[in-house]
């Protein structure tokens, strides 16, 4: 991010479920060119954290969608999105590929539009492997947000956890009346 001396982030772009890539748009917004990489897509056993933000129980199956985020192709943060399998099975969610218009605007054509947003976030020391994944010296803090999307009645569709350097890194939150 050396080349992008403050960076400041909003959630609504990813949040409205317009279709379209919210992370490239962000990027050239701000002078530089955002890619992502698909690590991982996957059914697996809901972690206790990921299983309370949806309303789950710790082991109910949940589509993970792992990727990291490169700005100008160097990695600035990793996204773990999961979605209850009930939701994402046999969807775009579960295949391993992007997914075209985005997760959430793919959600919205499931029937599951975003209603409510909770973010929570947090800062902490990087650990060794993040240390590594973003090429941190340590100690070097990280930024940590907890993202619960949740539609109609209340339902969550997403539990995502975003994970970045904290250097150079401003979050920015509007509010819509």
């Amino acid at each position: 991010m050396s080349s992008h001396p403050r960076w400041t982030s909003v959630s609504m772009p990813y949040v409205t479920g317009v279709p379209g890539d919210a992370w490239a748009a962000e990027a050239a917004a701000q002078g530089g060119t955002g890619t992502q990489r698909l690590l991982e897509v996957g059914e697996k056993p809901a972690p206790e954290p990921v299983a309370a933000a949806l309303d789950l129980q710790a082991g109910d199956p949940v589509v993970l969608r792992s990727r990291l985020m490169l700005l100008d192709d160097q990695p600035v943060e990793r996204v773990e999105s999961y979605y209850p399998a009930s939701i994402a099975r046999g969807t775009r969610l579960a295949e391993t590929r992007k997914v075209p218009g985005g997760a959430v605007a793919h959600l919205t054509t499931l029937g599951y539009p975003s209603r409510r947003i909770v973010e929570d976030v947090t800062a902490r020391l990087a650990s060794p492997d993040e240390a590594e994944e973003f090429g941190l010296q340590p100690p070097s803090c990280i930024v940590q947000i907890s993202r619960v999307i949740l539609s109609d009645h209340d339902l969550p569709v997403e539990a995502s956890i975003m994970t970045a350097p904290a250097d150079n890194r401003r979050l920015r939150y509007e509010i819509t009346p």
